[in-house]
């Protein structure tokens, strides 16, 4: 249930919209809105995804995220492997069929999808970091065929493989923000947001044969297929029938190490963690909320169609004109706001349903899921929301969900538009809003 409204909090207070004299330009960071006036420009932001902490941005970024790759390592490794003798008048092309030596699947983050942009948009930037071409799609070295087909032209013990370079590494979510300059003014900048992870992809699977003498430059692919030839051994040595050759005890090991790692040491059919019931900070109910007096309108930027909230709560939030028919629908208040490092978080109350914006949980990992409402509120971070700010002088804002990392935008300007989460936010400046006081 939610509490009766009481005098302002000291949040409410911080929110008082400022005048148009210059000296209340001069806002604190905690300000929310204020007179319209240009304070930054508003140009469509470039698609790039080169972007650093501590670089420009525009307001029309505020509804944006980027990602910001932090660390990468790239591992060769072979991912189907199997020991191969070759005699005398066997010779020639022949079709062998490995076995998997381990499973390289493409994720980011927590759950590992890839539904949307951003997690793409991750991949490509590692790529680009690293000079490699990765894959950015949700594929895995399981679907490659293990049949490799190779011309033998001397005898010897070979090992036939399938490799590739496996990429890790991790990231940040970059997000355009207010902040503060050394000299007292404000500017708008990329700062290390909510969102950050981890990331596994792999390179081209190359395939071939080495043997034991093969000289095979260092921390190669080659150089670890030759590794698993365990060719120390006199089992490596030992004469036996062309064809197949059983796994050495060391690739046995080798194998095993591989699986364990793979799945972090758990046994086979052990869930993994992650996925919506798993992820940190959510959900974690409250009973109530503590709301601030004031009530705002969040609208498109010059233009008279503003987020409402729906007559039936089955309904999404969508951009609507306000008007003296608009019930309330088109009023929120900021309830448990906090702020940390300049950007605000807080529970977006309506007062036309009485209910709290919310992305709901079956649709939380779908990118442009509509924004819906729910009640009572239960405040998990489905329904938390980080505000991003324009420089003081400007209301406008950037909305992005706390569970999901995805930001608010909507597809089209239209009457009726659902207001729907993208993963990396619309690049086209509409998912830049304003706040502005009632």
């Amino acid at each position: 249930m939610l509490r009766s409204i009481g005098p302002v909090s000291r949040f409410g207070r911080s929110f008082t919209a400022v005048t148009a004299t210059a000296a209340t330009l001069a806002v604190t960071a905690m300000s929310l809105v204020a007179s319209p006036a240009a304070a930054a420009p508003t140009a469509s932001p470039a698609a790039a995804t080169t972007a650093r902490p501590g670089d420009t941005c525009t307001a029309a970024d505020l509804g944006t995220r980027k990602p910001y790759i932090k660390s990468t390592e790239v591992s060769p490794t072979i991912t189907h492997f199997k020991g191969w003798f070759v005699t005398e008048g066997t010779t020639g092309n022949q079709v062998v069929t490995t076995s998997t030596q381990t499973v390289i699947s493409v994720s980011v983050g927590v759950t590992g999808g890839l539904e949307g942009s951003f997690p793409v948009q991750t991949l490509t930037a590692a790529g680009a970091t690293l000079g490699l071409s990765v894959k950015v799609d949700a594929s895995s070295t399981s679907t490659e065929s293990n049949a490799v087909t190779w011309n033998f032209n001397q005898p010897g013990y070979y090992g036939v493989y399938k490799g590739t370079k496996k990429v890790t590494g991790t990231y940040a979510s970059l997000n355009c923000n207010r902040v503060q300059q050394s000299g007292g003014g404000w500017a708008l900048k990329w700062i290390e947001g909510p969102g950050g992870g981890n990331f596994t992809t792999f390179t081209t699977v190359e395939e071939g044969a080495v043997r034991c003498q093969d000289s095979v430059p260092a921390n190669s692919i080659m150089a670890k297929a030759q590794g698993l030839l365990d060719c120390g051994s006199p089992a490596a040595k030992a004469e036996r029938p062309a064809g197949a050759v059983p796994p050495t005890a060391k690739q046995e090991r080798d194998r095993l190490a591989q699986r364990q790692a793979a799945t972090g040491g758990k046994v086979a059919g052990q869930p993994k963690a992650g996925g919506p019931g798993a992820k940190a900070g959510a959900p974690s109910a409250k009973a109530d909320l503590s709301c601030g007096a004031e009530l705002y309108r969040i609208g498109v930027p010059g233009k008279p169609l503003f987020w409402g909230a729906p007559h039936l709560r089955a309904d999404s939030v969508r951009l609507r004109p306000s008007t003296i028919f608009s019930g309330n629908l088109d009023q929120w208040r900021l309830c448990n706001v906090t702020e940390r490092d300049g950007v605000i978080e807080a529970t977006l109350w309506n007062l036309g349903n009485q209910a709290c914006a919310t992305i709901p949980v079956q649709s939380a990992g779908a990118d442009q899921a509509p924004l819906m409402m729910a009640a009572p509120c239960t405040e998990d971070d489905l329904q938390r929301f980080y505000i991003y700010r324009d420089v003081p002088g400007s209301s406008k804002i950037g909305v992005q969900n706390k569970y999901t990392g995805s930001m608010m935008g909507h597809d089209r300007y239209a009457d009726g538009e659902s207001v729907r989460q993208y993963s990396s936010g619309r690049q086209d400046g509409t998912g830049t809003y304003t706040l502005n006081r009632v």
